[in-house]
């Protein structure tokens, strides 16, 4: 029963991570920042909304 438990609370921690890193992401997309640009346009050629 130790195991099980265990291993349910290491699986609630893990996306309990996973769902702030993805809200995280969601947040600064919608804040016009992008994972590709960095904002240096230079990397994008203008195609993220950052630069476009």
């Amino acid at each position: 029963m130790d195991g099980i438990l265990g291993t349910i609370l290491v699986g609630l921690v893990l996306l309990a991570v996973v769902g702030l890193i993805i809200r995280g992401m969601v947040k600064d997309k919608k804040a016009g920042k992008s994972i590709q640009c960095g904002g240096d346009c230079r990397y994008c050629g203008g195609h993220c909304s950052h630069c476009g």
